[in-house]
């Protein structure tokens, strides 16, 4: 997959970025390393991808890194994956509708004990209340437990309506 350097510094959270076309695209950009120097863990990562499921694999080892450079446990990274895997499926399945050429955006932020992962998209909106009740354990199906994942693998969990689309925040802390 074909990886870029972007700078983002003049867009604000409600512009939509031109994706034509469908194949993958993947824009990568790690900025702003700790004031250590060499060999520091990043303190942001932005990937810009399209709603194509062939993307979540790239995306969840990105964040996976960057957790780990971020100091996070083996265990936490692989929950972390998890996590990012479950959002970005919902947001191509439910509010995508499956198209694979729509945009989302991802970052990665670290700031001392605190990772915050921010999953922009422009899909349709989505109201997490509809599904706070918790899947009964005799009952369960396939789909239906990324909500959960979120709520129980992260300290943190927010969903903002946007007037073009959502934006979904979490932050687990070390």
């Amino acid at each position: 997959m074909k990886t870029q350097r972007t700078d983002t510094s003049k867009r604000t959270g409600s512009e939509r970025p031109h994706m034509s076309g469908n194949r993958q695209k993947s824009t990568r950009d790690v900025r702003g390393r700790s004031a250590g120097g060499v060999g520091e863990a990043p303190r942001r990562l932005e990937l810009k991808i399209t709603s194509d499921p062939a993307n979540l694999r790239h995306v969840r080892k990105e964040i996976e890194k960057f957790a780990a450079h971020a100091g996070m446990p083996a265990e936490v990274c692989d929950n972390i994956g998890l996590v990012i895997n479950e959002a970005l499926a919902n947001i191509i399945r439910h509010g995508y509708g499956g198209a694979t050429d729509k945009p989302i955006e991802v970052v990665s932020e670290f700031g001392g004990i605190e990772l915050r992962i921010t999953l922009r998209d422009w899909a349709k909106p989505f109201d997490p209340s509809d599904h706070l009740k918790e899947p009964d354990p005799a009952n369960l199906t396939p789909g239906g437990l990324g909500l959960m994942c979120m709520r129980k693998l992260m300290d943190d969990v927010k969903w903002e309506k946007l007037p073009d689309g959502m934006r979904l925040t979490m932050i687990k802390r070390k």
